[in-house]
């Protein structure tokens, strides 16, 4: 049985994409078998894995429309052992179609519950956004991956945050866990970064992963090429951050 993961923080520029596109590479490259849901509008894991957003006919509008069969909508990729559902920008249009909708919360959830059978993990890149998508998202999934930056306001909108997910477990999904809190953008010159650290450190304690992703310049650059850091640059700090997590999220699941 797979495992569904969502990666969510409504703020913007957190490292979620990023975080969404390497881990599913890392994850296929040790050999598991991977599916990662392009859950925002903005369709950047759809284009950081190489794909085409314009021709994209089938990806997430269609499976929360319920019009085609999951299976339909899934594309391979370059990467080894990874599909992805892409996106398109027609997602954005998807939160008014379905509020009026009867169990809205839980079409993400209907529509890719079987596929668990045919992945190790089931990834979703979600909106920065506490909308609707982002709550189908968290309906669906058994756990979700919180990436904070090590900036000034990392930890500002996460109580937000972790109250939706509270109110997601008692409303509609009570197994959702929290997989880990993942610090991003660390730059270890920064007396800030570090704060930041050991401020999410000393308050969450148990639930931050030993990974913390650096900044590094591959890592922005490799989405522009279309590849995951895996692909791109194999050798960089960025690929070995994200095989760290990687192992980190393998280990504690097995």
């Amino acid at each position: 049985m797979g495992k569904i993961i969502a990666i969510a923080n409504q703020k913007g520029g957190v490292g979620k994409t990023t975080t969404s596109v390497n881990l599913a590479a890392s994850l296929g490259v040790l050999e598991k078998k991977v599916l990662l849901i392009d859950a925002d509008p903005q369709a950047n894991a759809t284009s950081g894995l190489g794909i085409d957003v314009e021709s994209v006919e089938l990806g997430t509008y269609q499976l929360l429309e319920h019009s085609v069969k999951a299976e339909e909508a899934i594309m391979k990729t370059e990467s080894p052992n990874l599909d992805i559902i892409p996106a398109h920008i027609d997602l954005v249009a998807i939160e008014i179609e379905l509020v009026d909708q009867d169990q809205r919360e839980y079409m993400l959830k209907s529509a890719i519950g079987h596929l668990r059978d045919m992945y190790d993990y089931i990834l979703i890149d979600c909106a920065p956004s506490l909308g609707l998508l982002t709550l189908n998202a968290l309906t669906a999934a058994d756990s979700v991956i919180i990436p904070i930056q090590c900036e000034y306001f990392a930890l500002e909108g996460l109580g937000k945050l972790l109250n939706t997910i509270k109110s997601v477990q008692k409303i509609h999904n009570n197994k959702l866990d929290i997989e880990g809190l993942l610090l991003t953008m660390y730059d270890a010159r920064l007396r800030l970064s570090n704060q930041v650290v050991e401020e999410v450190q000393k308050h969450f304690d148990e639930m931050v992963f030993k990974t913390i992703i650096q900044r590094n310049v591959r890592l922005s650059e490799a989405p522009s090429y279309g590849e995951s850091i895996i692909n791109y640059d194999a050798a960089s700090k960025g690929a070995t951050n994200y095989l760290s997590l990687a192992h980190e999220i393998i280990k504690k699941n097995s």
